[in-house]
Order: C-alpha cells, then structure tokens, then sequence
C-alpha cells in the first residue's frame, strides 16, 4: 500500500493528511482564509514529521490540480513540487471536481437515491463558485467516468435541462447554492455543505498511484479558473457523453 501526503488549497479551506496504507492517519484544515501562505507550511511540517516519527517513508504527493483560486493553486502546487523533488516522490494530481464528489458517492443521500433507484442513470454536477451567476463545472457519472468536459457555465433557467430531463442530477459545491432559485426541475438534487477536503483525495490518489498515474513534476500546472474566458459558455457544457 502507499504512504501519500495529500494538498488540498483551490478554495479558501487549506487541509492536508497524512494517509497510510489506504487509511487517514493525520489531518490538519484551516478554515479561516484564505491563509493558505501562512497556514499551508507548518501543515506540512506536521505532516511529515509524523511520518518520519513513525518511519514511514512517503511515496507519493498528492495536490489538487484545479480548477481553483490563482493563489490557492500556485501555493499548493509549489509546495507539493518542493516535497517531491526535495524527497524523492511522485507527484499525484486530482482535480478538485472529481474530489468534489468523492463525499457525496459516499454519503446518505446518494445511498438513498441509489436505493430508492437502482437503476438510475446518475449524474453528478459538481460546481465551484465564480463570479455573479458563474460556474466552474462538469458532469460525472456514478463511477466517476467523465461525461461532459470542465467548463464555465452562467446559470440561468435553461442551464442543463436536457439532461435533468433524461436523468437525475445531484449538484453540490461551493457554486451550487446560488443555483437553487435558477435551476428547479424537479429531477435536480440538492447536496448541502460539499467542500474540497484533503482527507477526502486519498480513494483518488491511491487508484492514481496504483495504475502509476503519476504527473511531470518539472511541468505541471494546475488548471486556474483565470484560464476560462469569462462568459464564454452561456448555455450547456460541451456536448455530453453517451
């Protein structure tokens, strides 16, 4: 099993943890920010010091690869970047969507809906907060395949109706609050209280690790909300998947 350090900084909650052999083994959030330039160090600090207490030896970094803040992504980033060059270890990046929806496949509401409905095709729509009526979003399926590419996305009455009309859709993130009034079909499901958690990487970064999914250190850059051109993307997303 991997020994992973997992960053977590694209909003304004910094968290790290410590995860071993498949298990969280130490965690540490900062909910004040953001502080990510004050806070993210010592995190870390502990981090690893744990793990050197303990004589466990990391193999990996794991750092959420955006879409997310500027600032919160470049900190996270570069410090993940700082550990695995200064230690040795690969570098895992998760996008912070698909960790979104990590705590919602594992909690009540989508075991009820999956229960109530076995069959359901179910979709995923996690949301990161933009400016005004904006964004940031993508649809998965129940295994977390990819069925409809990140992209901006200003909310208004029309947005997604095609597929609420084929299916149910559970929406959730720090984006999806302002979307309640705007988006009310009746097959829109509403999860409260979803944030980016680096507890929550670990399921992610362990496949990643296992099937050797692993990012150029030198090159890699997450993907900043600064690289969508605003207002671009006035209705849907890209055309969905089948």
């Amino acid at each position: 099993m991997a020994n992973i350090l997992h960053i977590e900084t694209s909003t304004n909650i910094c968290s790290v943890a410590l995860s071993r052999d498949g298990q969280i083994v130490l965690e540490r959030e900062d909910r004040e920010g953001p502080n990510h330039a004050k806070s993210l160090a010592p995190m870390v600090e502990d981090a690893v010091k744990a793990a050197d207490a303990e004589g466990v030896r990391l193999d990996a970094v794991a750092v959420s690869a955006g879409p997310g803040s500027y600032t919160g992504l470049r900190i996270g980033v570069s410090t993940a970047k700082g550990l695995c060059y200064g230690r040795g270890l690969k570098l895992i990046g998760i996008p912070t969507l698909e960790l979104l929806c990590v705590p919602v496949l594992l909690g009540d509401r989508f075991f009820a809906l999956c229960e109530s409905e076995p069959e359901a095709d179910i979709r995923l729509c996690p949301m990161l907060d933009a400016r005004r009526m904006e964004v940031y979003t993508a649809l998965y399926d129940r295994a977390l395949h990819l069925k409809s590419e990140v992209a901006p996305m200003i909310v208004d009455e029309q947005s997604l109706q095609s597929e609420l009309a084929a299916r149910k859709v559970m929406f959730f993130g720090n984006g999806a609050a302002k979307c309640k009034e705007v988006i009310t079909h009746p097959n829109a499901v509403w999860v409260d209280s979803i944030e980016p958690i680096a507890k929550n990487m670990m399921p992610l970064a362990e496949k990643a690790f296992y099937q050797g999914r692993f990012e150029d250190t030198a090159y890699f850059e997450p993907f900043y909300l600064k690289d969508f051109v605003a207002g671009k993307s006035k209705s849907l997303l890209p055309q969905t998947k089948s």
